[in-house]
């Protein structure tokens, strides 16, 4: 694929992660876990973040148990993690501030 984004290195995914503490490097991806405040507000985030990855034409792995919502994000066709993770954790941090905010969380 031509337009494929390259790898970042081990120093930019470390800087890339300061800026976004909720996430961790989990081999080779990063990752977040969100307690929703019921089932329907965490199938809410994942419509939420479904809109946002079609947009980005970068879709996460995603895994739903009860109100836990766990993201996990990588590149899989450039082998490792790019610019395009790291902005997609950026928009779903937004999606989820805005979820506490609209429950009172």
């Amino acid at each position: 694929m031509a337009d494929r984004p390259d790898p970042l290195t081990a120093d930019q995914i470390a800087e890339g992660l300061r800026g976004l503490p909720e996430w961790a490097l989990v081999d080779g991806a990063i990752r977040r876990t969100v307690t929703a405040p019921s089932f329907l507000a965490g199938i809410e985030l994942v419509r939420q973040v479904a809109e946002v990855a079609e947009g980005m034409d970068h879709h996460p792995d995603i895994d739903i148990r009860w109100r836990r919502v766990t993201f996990t994000l990588s590149t899989h066709d450039a082998g490792g993690l790019t610019f395009l993770d790291l902005e997609q954790a950026r928009l779903v941090d937004g999606l989820v501030a805005d979820l506490t905010a609209a429950h009172g969380a």
